[in-house]
């Protein structure tokens, strides 16, 4: 890679620090955002940056930028995506892309007549048991299959939530979205597209705390004929505990745990269908008091240039993220908070 990039962010929280880090490897960090100013200014300062504090006023005087980054809370990555977009920037937008399939189309259609690129974050595709596992399937080596089971299974405290946009119906729109819509895409990208969904969802243990569910459970039936189950919740005492998920198929059973996808559990298989396990993982994202998904930023960023430079090069778009979007809709609008 010839080409220094600068780039800008938008939104200065707490994932901002793991984009920031891999910009600097890349090129430049030129421009922050937030609209808290004491965080645009300590951020900027941090990595010699200039500091706005509304993003009107950061593409109108920005006009050398290659990409921004949306680091924003989900209920306004449409927003900020489509202004970066017709401002003439190509755009990388955190998980989750936006928080309806109405928005998402929005954002897609914008980038496209533009004629900008509109990438989204799907750093859980990194991991590497799962690379392996996509591989077996794509090579057909696991044969039919028969049915799964994934478990989403994080503690988040009522502090987690108190004096934060987190929680509110608007803009966070529910815990699939912002803890776990990465296991959502991985079910999506290795097993293909649901065709039915029936389950339960309740707000058990945050009821002065989040405006929507903190644990559901549903029965998906998807377009391949697989049948599995999905469990997720935040209400696992003091910690995060995991997320799993377990394939049975034709040709073996496996099983990927750990607090995050990242560790093969067990796997009974024939010989072509093992995992190869050999490769390092990433830590988690840190936030302190609590813990997110893997930190595999560094594949995003590595895999993002070479999107720039090759339009060819495999890499998490729009559509991606899309897709999530629409399952995630699927599921609250089919199940009732109870």
């Amino acid at each position: 890679m010839d080409k220094k990039y600068a780039f800008a962010l938008i939104g200065c929280g707490k994932i901002a620090p793991r984009h920031a880090q891999q910009m600097m490897k890349y090129g430049r960090l030129a421009a922050v955002c937030d609209i808290v100013k004491e965080k645009a200014d300590a951020f900027a300062l941090q990595y010699d940056a200039r500091a706005y504090y509304t993003i009107e006023e950061l593409l109108d005087k920005e006009k050398e930028i290659d990409l921004i980054a949306v680091c924003t809370p989900n209920g306004l990555h449409a927003e900020h995506c489509v202004k970066s977009a017709q401002a003439g920037k190509n755009v990388l937008c955190e998980k989750p892309l936006c928080i309806t399939g109405v928005a998402a189309w929005q954002m897609m259609e914008t980038a496209k007549y533009c004629g900008k690129k509109l990438y989204v974050v799907k750093s859980t595709r990194f991991t590497p048991a799962l690379q392996s596992l996509k591989k077996l399937l794509n090579e057909n080596k696991t044969g039919a299959i028969y049915s799964f089971q994934l478990n989403c299974l994080w503690n988040r405290p009522a502090a987690y939530y108190k004096e934060s946009w987190r929680g509110k119906l608007y803009p966070d729109g529910g815990t699939l979205y912002t803890q776990f819509s990465h296991y959502i895409d991985a079910l999506l990208w290795l097993l293909g597209d649901v065709k039915d969904i029936v389950g339960y969802r309740k707000n058990t243990a945050h009821k002065d705390s989040i405006e929507f569910e903190d644990n559901g459970v549903v029965a998906l039936e998807m377009e391949s004929g697989a049948i599995g189950g999905l469990h997720w919740s935040v209400n696992t005492f003091s910690k995060n505990m995991e997320v799993s998920l377990t394939i049975l198929a034709e040709n073996g059973t496996i099983k990927i745990g750990g607090e995050y996808m990242n560790k093969v559990t067990y796997q009974q298989t024939d010989d072509a269908m093992k995992i190869d396990i050999s490769s390092v993982v990433n830590p988690a994202n840190d936030y302190g008091n609590y813990k997110g998904s893997m930190s595999n930023h560094d594949k995003v960023y590595e895999n993002l240039v070479l999107a720039l430079e090759n339009e060819n090069h495999p890499f998490t778009n729009a559509f991606d993220g899309l897709k999530t979007v629409e399952l995630i809709e699927r599921i609250y609008k089919k199940i009732s908070l109870l």
